[in-house]
């Protein structure tokens, strides 16, 4: 399931967008009914699963078993569906019955059932037309989630979350976090009991991925820690609260404006602080928080009108203010804070003055959905040991990204670790880096294993290609209606796939007796110190490095040389009236097949060599597997170099600048590629906005 995930996502988004495409609604209106019934199809999933269970273990007495009850659900912390909330019960209903009303029942039904979630779960299914509501019903009802669990349907919540927050379906998406942000964070402070608050908790990913982190521990997340959340939106408090449940999360998240209000009265006790704010927010009344106790630093700039220009510090004061003795806070926040002046200056030296100004995370320009800008991730740590009071942390992660779109960009789960791993190189953890890298060794096995069978199989599905090739090539020797320089280019052709043949075959072989070699010189490592996994990296760097990126190459080649001897045959020759046995449809099918196994065999090289490079950048930039400063990506700096540079905190100002890295495996052919699907979202675009302005029109009683 795990590996079609994406897939699914993309699908269920793409049916549900085509039929907001053809109603009236904007996404505002449609946003949350559609995740409602992404709750409901979860609840549903969860309930059956759940429900099997309390049934192996209901007690029997005289024959006859006790009935379930809703107490039974909630010991297994999962809701009770009554019947009429059932996913089931609402597709099996008849055609005739309107469905919006049948949705709302249910809603209400769940309500009913749950104090929590009464006014959260979205009732505007009235909108829909009955036609369009059972369409959309069936898209989620789509036969990959009749077993998905909960990890699944969290994981397509939130991308939907995203892509409505593209859409801009709700105060400029500034409810949603990118995933990538919100793990840094959460690997950085590392939550994992205790307190745990959002003050501007928006759609609750801070507490999804800090649940996560907990779950990879083997604790629970709701044993293990409180969530607390205020947000100043009462239908982004919606969001968050089906966000929970659909994550089996429990939180207590108040209605309030963080800059005027503390409704859970946590001031010092909260171990972990962590937030997206919004950035540069004016007209904040000074009037009104110029006392709060929240600002232990002060007021930044006030203007004549008696507002705080930008609440950016007054942010950063009132994070650093919940947390206790010993409390961790990661916060996104705008490039412009870390070096602004005036007042704002003095609050952050102030900041930097306590000593509990951990790291500085600078990261590039569109990561955010609905902003361009740059930003960078602040962390507290009033725990921090004494030796570290007077430094700070600055890492410059602009020149780590993954192009996600042309619009967005995003860490790697493998640039996330080792991002990560110089926190841990930071804070003294050598163990931890080390075994980072052993498990991409690991990762390197489990895809070395993978490539015997692959390459077996990509040989396999070229044969009768090229049977079918050679057979042609012998009966246009006697033919004297092909003209002889088509044949001339034809038989060139074959010379080629020959050739490339005979290089791919020697490289392939290479590669599995090296391969082979690797792996039992791995196995036979305990692979626990710096200096084994050095020897391991530089066995493959030496004899598979090279090798395995000509492999990826003349694999692609090999395929599109035998695709062209194909075409030619069939668009200039005409084989069908040469051959007798040429079957264009057939052969079709097995040029397709090839391509899938093609594709299958180079993305496992691809990841093979991917892997490689992670553990080559790991040990080129930490070698000793010990913290040190890195010329352009890290520096530790001490308090006074800060004082030096007016308090700045932007990383770039002191870790230095360093040349963009060689892409060694740059391929021209894949970055045209590239380039024709930015085309193609550029087309995209002007497709979805051209269907815009004509809904618009049509609305205004416009013919176009």
């Amino acid at each position: 399931m795990e590996n079609n995930i994406e897939t699914i996502e993309k699908r269920l988004w793409a049916a549900a967008d085509d039929l907001r495409a053809n109603s009236k609604l904007t996404s505002t209106e449609y946003y949350m009914p559609v995740l409602g019934l992404i709750f409901l199809r979860h609840a549903f999933n969860r309930y059956k699963k759940i429900e099997a269970e309390i049934r192996k273990t209901l007690p029997s007495r005289g024959g006859v078993t006790r009935q379930i009850t809703k107490e039974d659900f909630i010991s297994k912390s999962a809701l009770y569906l009554q019947e009429a909330a059932r996913f089931e019960y609402l597709i099996n209903l008849p055609e005739d019955r309107f469905r919006g009303q049948a949705i709302i029942t249910a809603m209400d039904a769940i309500e009913d059932d749950y104090e929590d979630l009464r006014g959260v779960l979205p009732k505007e299914y009235h909108i829909f037309e009955n036609d369009l509501l059972t369409r959309l019903l069936k898209v989620f009802n789509d036969e990959a989630l009749n077993d998905a669990n909960g990890d699944v349907f969290g994981r397509i919540y939130e991308y939907f979350i995203m892509k409505f927050a593209i859409q801009g379906a709700q105060d400029n998406g500034e409810f949603f976090t990118p995933v990538s942000l919100v793990q840094m964070i959460v690997n950085t402070i590392e939550p994992d009991h205790g307190i745990v608050l959002d003050p501007a908790c928006g759609s609750g990913g801070m507490f999804v991925q800090t649940s996560h982190f907990i779950d990879d521990k083997g604790l629970n997340p709701n044993s293990a820690a409180t969530f607390y959340g205020q947000e100043k939106t009462s239908a982004t408090i919606r969001l968050a609260k089906m966000n929970l449940a659909v994550h089996g999360l429990e939180g207590r998240i108040a209605e309030a404006n963080t800059f005027y209000e503390d409704q859970h009265e946590l001031l010092g006790k909260c171990n972990f602080v962590m937030a997206n704010p919004p950035f540069n927010v004016d007209k904040v009344d000074a009037e009104k928080v110029k006392s709060d106790p929240r600002l232990e630093f002060g007021l930044p700039g006030v203007n004549k009108n008696s507002e705080v220009s930008n609440g950016n510090f007054l942010w950063m004061s009132y994070f650093h203010s919940y947390l206790n003795e010993k409390g961790r806070a990661g916060f996104v926040m705008s490039a412009q804070a870390s070096s602004a002046g005036g007042a704002e200056k003095e609050v952050r030296r102030k900041i930097v003055e306590t000593g509990h100004v951990d790291a500085m995370i600078s990261i590039r320009s569109n990561f955010f959905y609905t902003r361009t800008v740059p930003c960078e991730l602040w962390f507290y740590d009033k725990g921090k040991p004494q030796e570290k009071k007077d430094k700070i942390l600055m890492i410059d992660a602009r020149n780590i990204y993954r192009k996600v779109s042309r619009k967005i960009n995003d860490f790697s789960p493998e640039q996330l670790n080792n991002l990560t791993s110089i926190i841990w190189l930071y804070r003294g953890q050598s163990h931890k880096f080390l075994n980072l890298i052993k498990n991409y060794f690991n990762q390197m096995v489990i895809v070395s294993s993978n490539i015997p069978t692959m390459i077996k199989d990509f040989d396999q599905s070229l044969v009768s290609l090229r049977l079918r090739l050679d057979s042609l090539s012998k009966l246009l020797s006697t033919n004297e209606e092909i003209a002889k320089e088509l044949k001339e280019v034809f038989l060139r052709l074959l010379d080629e796939i020959e050739n490339a043949s005979h290089t791919y075959q020697e490289t392939s072989s290479a590669v599995l007796n090296g391969l082979q070699n690797w792996v039992q010189q791995k196995n036979s490592m305990a692979l626990d110190r710096n200096n084994e996994q050095k020897d391991l990296s530089k066995t493959f760097d030496d004899s598979l490095s090279i090798v395995l990126r000509s492999l990826y190459k003349q694999v692609d080649m090999f395929y599109k040389l035998i695709g062209r001897g194909i075409e030619l045959a069939e668009k200039k020759l005409i084989a069908k009236n040469i051959d007798a046995a040429w079957k264009s449809r057939e052969l079709s099918r097995q040029l397709k097949k090839a391509e899938e196994i093609r594709n299958k065999t180079t993305n496992q090289l691809k990841q093979l060599i991917y892997l490689y490079r992670q553990i080559k950048w790991l040990q080129t930039h930490f070698p000793d597997a010990e913290f040190k400063d890195v010329e352009g990506l890290v520096k530790l700096v001490d308090k006074s170099e800060v004082e030096e540079n007016d308090w700045s905190l932007t990383p770039g100002r002191y870790v230095g600048v360093t040349q963009e890295e060689v892409d060694e495996d740059f391929d021209f052919e894949e970055t045209m590629r590239d380039l024709q699907i930015e085309l193609m979202g550029l087309n995209e675009e002007a497709v979805g906005l051209a269907k815009m302005i004509e809904i618009n029109f049509r609305e205004l009683g416009i013919g176009i």
